[in-house]
């Protein structure tokens, strides 16, 4: 028992720090985004495998989609097993300080979101191309207000991925958790689509994608109505809407406590979509709102930070006793 309180007390020491300086440098409008990037270099290998074993009938396909999940799901994991295994105390907890600080996106999503409020500032066009960046939608289709819309439910939809998931399951799974969860959302990411390709061989990393966030998703949702002090019913209410099963809840936060409508038809390479409008407030956005979502964004991480942070002291109190 001993052993597994230090082992999350390490792990919640690491990530608050990692955390608290994800905070100065989205302040800074900065971030650490290493050149190759490790997932990018982890998506070579997942393309690399799909090339090769996407073929056959439609049971091979899912059996053997299946079990490449398996294979590089475990095989990260398996990396970070072996650093808490092999390495000191200090070498693992640097290790892990090192890959969280590349691996959670906290000032990486509030970059890429900012440039679209900039782009904006410019002109439409700007804007249109910034946005193109972080969504799969058409830019052409849209307006300002679609793509401000565009902006801020990306910027919702990736905090619970890109930040809540990664450090939730890094606080409760250390380095391995943290890299099997990386793994997990970046097979998704690139195999979890309904189209003719990837419907039978992606299935399991959809599927396991949304097992594997389904309460961060729910916890970024209540996190966001916290800070802003309410739109906890809009969001019960409105969440369900969303086609996916954990999107909608960090989406119809912060539709809520900002007092917009996200969400609604939206143009796709492969058509439109007939999503419902989530919240109840104005439609018409402007770069001006997604200054004001970037703003709730900040204080709810500041929030989470603060929470990590005060968990990890209370742990470390109630060790030293």
């Amino acid at each position: 028992m001993m052993m597994l309180l230090s082992f999350l007390l390490v792990n919640g020491a690491v990530l608050s720090v990692v955390m608290a300086l994800e905070l100065v440098l989205c302040t800074l409008r900065r971030s650490f985004e290493p050149n190759p990037h490790p997932v990018v270099l982890f998506g070579g290998v997942v393309s690399w495998l799909e090339k090769r074993l996407n073929r056959g009938s439609v049971q091979n396909r899912r059996w053997k989609g299946a079990v490449a999940w398996t294979v590089l799901v475990a095989g990260c994991a398996a990396l970070g097993l072996l650093a808490l295994l092999l390495l000191p105390f200090w070498g693992y907890a640097l290790v892990f300080a090192l890959t969280s600080a590349v691996l959670l996106a906290f000032s990486t999503l509030a970059q890429f979101v900012a440039r679209v409020a900039d782009g904006l500032a410019s002109g439409l066009d700007q804007g249109r191309e910034a946005v193109s960046h972080i969504v799969g939608r058409d830019p052409k289709a849209l307006d300002e207000a679609g793509v401000s819309r565009a902006a801020i439910e990306s910027l919702a939809e990736n905090f619970s991925d890109g930040v809540t998931a990664p450090l939730f399951w890094g606080l409760i799974g250390g380095l391995p958790g943290l890299l099997a969860y990386k793994a997990v959302n970046t097979l998704d990411s690139m195999w979890g689509y309904r189209n003719e390709r990837f419907e039978d061989f992606g299935k399991p990393a959809a599927r396991l994608d949304d097992a594997a966030n389904w309460i961060p998703a729910r916890l970024t949702g209540a996190l966001v109505c916290l800070v802003s002090g309410g739109g906890w019913r809009a969001m019960v209410r409105g969440a369900p809407q969303h086609r996916s099963p954990n999107a909608g809840w960090p989406e119809a936060a912060f539709a809520a406590s900002l007092n917009v409508a996200l969400a609604g038809p939206r143009k796709y390479d492969t058509g439109w979509s007939t999503d419902p409008p989530m919240g109840n407030g104005r439609r018409d956005l402007t770069g001006g709102d997604i200054v004001r979502a970037l703003g709730l964004y900040f204080r709810a991480g500041a929030v989470m930070t603060a929470i990590v942070a005060l968990g990890t002291l209370i742990l470390w109190a109630a060790l030293s006793l």
